[in-house]
């Protein structure tokens, strides 16, 4: 029999801004089947195959937000924000996940927030017999403290990235090489630049110094998981010394708004036609493509531009973020979307 839900509950009446810690996995599953259920209108049946649970546990979980009163005419719950702000991101830009991090405040580093989220989905998705292709970044090395270790048989990590021959914090071997070791698993480096003078010294690095295999090893990934640099700060640049403000004026220029790996690209997520593209000792885009599971982990306000283009380029199935780089994005999204359709009317007419 048809469910009759005394009235639609407003995204209004449901939202709130924070998650406290208190909150578990089961905890936040519930809330979001209460939410596909009411406010999005959901079947038991449609929330079960989008949660990977049955029906019976559907009907479990709603039952128990009612006796919990976290279901009366709206979601009384402090996820409730955030499960809008995920269900939003996963039907804008066709995601399988999206998490959202609450932040203390709206001008807060979002760094701790992203990355402990994102640690506690690693321990969950990460499998024995996994291949897992990994970039570098301080979001990305910033989840290490929050990845629950444990012993994983046949686990791969490989640096999708040079720049083994630069000793800093953020060294992309540096994350490749301790990721592999919180699951015991082993790791397989680029021991070169991130970026080389020339094509010519990329092409010699590759099939005369046994590379070959490593690339090869990124076509068979079972998950790739990369952060994103945003052009507008001097970070991605200096952070790793193989960039000068020259180039950065010269991508700007081009269109730039962030780059994956070393590989620039603009706000439509296309890769732009520079020499450092060419020059970059790093897994092509196109195979991380490949992943099935394809994590994407970033935030930041300097990233707004950079993230929506990278939804294009990289095509992610999981999105980590924070709430305020959410709400960002959106909007981006949505102004973007209306300048297309109005650049089509134009063309109609």
């Amino acid at each position: 029999m048809p469910r009759k839900p005394q009235r639609n509950i407003s995204d209004a009446d449901a939202a709130k801004t924070s998650l406290p810690a208190s909150e578990s996995k089961t905890d936040r599953l519930r809330i979001r089947a209460a939410w596909m259920y009411f406010i999005e209108q959901m079947t038991q049946n449609e929330i079960a195959d989008v949660l990977g649970v049955g029906r019976v546990t559907v009907v479990r979980m709603l039952a128990e937000a009612r006796s919990r009163n976290e279901v009366r005419i709206a979601i009384e719950s402090e996820l409730s924000e955030i499960v809008r702000l995920e269900r939003e991101l996963e039907r804008v830009f066709g995601l399988e996940q999206a998490f959202v991090a609450p932040l203390s405040s709206v001008d807060a580093d979002p760094t701790a927030g992203i990355a402990a989220r994102t640690g506690a989905y690693l321990s969950e998705a990460m499998r024995s017999g996994m291949r897992v292709g990994v970039g570098w970044g301080r979001t990305l090395f910033a989840t290490l403290p929050f990845i629950a270790a444990k012993s994983l048989t046949d686990f791969q990590v490989i640096s999708l990235l040079g720049g083994v021959g630069v000793a800093r914090r953020f060294n992309p071997a540096e994350f490749a090489w301790r990721f592999a070791q919180v699951f015991q698993g082993d790791g397989y480096l680029i021991p070169t630049p991130a970026v080389v003078d020339s094509v010519e010294t990329k092409v010699a690095l590759v099939e005369r110094c046994g590379l070959q295999e490593v690339f090869r090893m990124a076509d068979t990934l079972d998950a790739v998981l990369v952060s994103i640099g945003g052009i507008a700060s001097a970070t991605t640049f200096y952070r790793g010394g193989f960039l000068d403000e020259q180039d950065r004026e010269a991508l700007l220029s081009r269109g730039a708004v962030g780059d994956v790996l070393f590989h620039f690209f603009n706000r439509q997520g296309e890769l732009l036609d520079h020499p450092i593209n060419d020059r970059v000792m790093s897994v092509e885009v196109d195979r991380l493509r490949r992943a099935p599971l394809r994590i994407l982990t970033s935030g930041g306000h300097e990233k707004t531009e950079a993230l929506v283009g990278a939804m294009q380029l990289i095509a992610p199935t999981v999105f980590i973020t924070d709430e305020e780089s959410a709400r960002r994005i959106l909007a981006l999204a949505g102004e973007t979307a209306k300048v297309s359709n109005g650049s089509k009317d134009e063309i109609g007419s």
